[in-house]
């Protein structure tokens, strides 16, 4: 090795390590942010499971649970969004209340990164399977 090639290897295992500690030191959003995400995603869902509550209201209990009332449901598009917004809203508060209660739990870099990727998956797949749900439920195919 010339001492050409040793100064750029040095010189790349510094730039490594900048930028590794650069992508490091970055967060998305400040935890203030996240609970003001959480403090309106709490009052959304209640807004709308109050409209979805008072719309359950309006036909008795036992019929609004037949099978062929539940499709038109989902069929009616108002209400198909009414319960995407519902799912939306309850994933996002609920997980993100879980992400703190294991925050607190412990206190590592490594585990707020592990808590953040699993919350974030597992919120991604309740919405994606819950909006599966609705879209099989309307008639239309996923493959």
């Amino acid at each position: 090795m010339t001492s050409d090639s040793i100064k750029n290897n040095n010189r790349n295992k510094n730039n490594n390590k900048n930028t590794t500690k650069w992508f490091s030191d970055i967060t998305l959003l400040r935890e203030s942010q996240i609970m003001k995400i959480h403090y309106i995603t709490g009052v959304g869902a209640l807004f709308v499971v109050a409209i979805h509550i008072m719309m359950r209201l309006i036909m008795p209990f036992n019929m609004s649970l037949e099978f062929e009332n539940v499709i038109l449901n989902y069929k009616n598009v108002f209400y198909a969004l009414l319960l995407e917004s519902i799912l939306v809203l309850i994933a996002i508060h609920g997980f993100n209340g879980l992400r703190v209660i294991l925050l607190e739990i412990r206190q590592t870099q490594i585990w707020e990164r592990a808590v953040n990727i699993l919350v974030i998956v597992a919120m991604i797949g309740i919405i994606a399977y819950g909006t599966r749900t609705i879209i099989i439920a309307n008639g239309f195919s996923l493959g």
